[in-house]
Formats: C-alpha cells, structure tokens, sequence
C-alpha cells in the first residue's frame, strides 16, 4: 500500500487473556459483523481500517480532512506467546486493554497486563483504554461495572462495556483511543512521551486540535 493513500498511519494493539474477545472485537469494528467461528489467535495478527478525522489547524479555525489507516493487532493471550507479543508493544502507539465481563479471573489480571505495558511499552505512561468484553452476556456477568470503573480511575485512563455480538460500544472505545493518541502527538512537539522508535509518529506533530469522525475512506 503506497503512503500516498493515507495520510497517517496509526498502529494500535489489543491485549488481554486469552478468550477475552479480542478477535471478535476488532472484526466487529473493522468488518461490522460477528461470527461464532474463530479460533483462538496464535502469535500476531492484525486487520485495518480507513477512517477520516476532520482535524483543525494551529489557527482553530481552519480544517482539513486527514485519511488515516488504522493497523490493528491482535495479540495471543497465551503466556506461551508472551515474549513474541510483548516484542510488538513498543511500535504501538496505543492499546485497547480487554478483560471478559463473565470472568473475573481475566479482570484481575489486568494488573498484570498493565505491568507488561509499563515495562515493554514506548513509555511508562502509554495510551490505554480498557475494554470490557462480552457485555451482553447480562445473565453470566461476573465482573461489576463499579469494579472496573474503579480501576480504569486508578489508572487513570476511559473504561467501556463493549458486545462484539452487538457492536455496543465497540467504535467509540476504539475512536476515544485514537483521540487519546492523537492529542499525544501535539504533546509531543512540546517534549512529552512517545516512542521515538515508530516512523508512524512523527509525521503526525501537525495535527493541534482532532475532532473524531470515523467513516470509510
């Protein structure tokens, strides 16, 4: 794909235990449908996505529309693939961080995988949103939305109740994320944290204000 059909390319990584959803919820967002039929992810994969931002210039006034292409990876939950998975998390440039709503287990280790993001991620303090999965599966909830509230304000980052079945919440997660990554880049003209190892960054530093409008190109 030449670079002249985007103007932007942003790499972001789901993450959590295996089960959880991951795959169901980045084809929910990028295909709009959901089967029954995956199998468990082994290493990486990825799928993408073309989405327009309507972003304004350093005047306020002035807009422009930017083509991004979104690389969305999929990670194995497996602690096997753990050090192949972890390679990948200083290119991203942020995360969607999953649990499963019906297992509790998967919420608590959330710490776990929070401790991985801050040891192998472009900075101690990367861009995250946390995803609870599986939201409509009401009768079998095991996790309380109070409970990952509470976590997602500790960590001070936004939490969703997401249902790749019904697409509940799945696109604003998702674009919350890319308005998180995108303010990251104005940030970082002035000296904040990003990775300096990703080609995909710097050309965003023009970018002052992002409002999100997500479409297909």
């Amino acid at each position: 794909m030449a670079d002249s059909e985007y103007d932007y390319l942003i790499k972001m990584l789901a993450l959590g235990d295996s089960g959880v959803g991951k795959t169901s919820f980045l084809y929910r967002y990028t295909d709009s449908n959901f089967s029954q039929r995956f199998t468990t992810t082994v290493g990486i994969d990825f799928k993408e996505k073309r989405v327009v931002y309507t972003g304004k210039g350093g005047d306020g006034t002035t807009e422009r529309n930017f083509r991004v292409h979104l690389q969305l990876w999929d990670t194995a939950g497996q602690e096997r693939f753990r050090s192949l998975t972890t390679a990948f998390f200083r290119d991203a440039m942020g995360f969607l961080l999953m649990f499963d709503l019906t297992k509790q287990q998967s919420f608590l280790n959330v710490r776990n995988w929070m401790s991985q993001l801050q040891a192998n991620a472009y900075c101690e303090c990367p861009d995250i949103v946390l995803v609870g999965t599986k939201a409509d599966i009401r009768d079998q909830r095991d996790v309380h939305s109070t409970q990952a509230s509470d976590l997602a304000e500790r960590y001070g980052i936004p939490y969703f109740e997401t249902s790749a079945v019904t697409g509940a919440e799945v696109d604003i997660a998702v674009s919350t994320l890319l308005d998180l990554v995108m303010k990251r880049m104005v940030q970082s003209k002035r000296g904040g944290c990003i990775s300096e190892s990703s080609d995909s960054v710097a050309a965003h530093c023009e970018v002052e204000e992002v409002t999100v409008r997500t479409g297909c190109c």
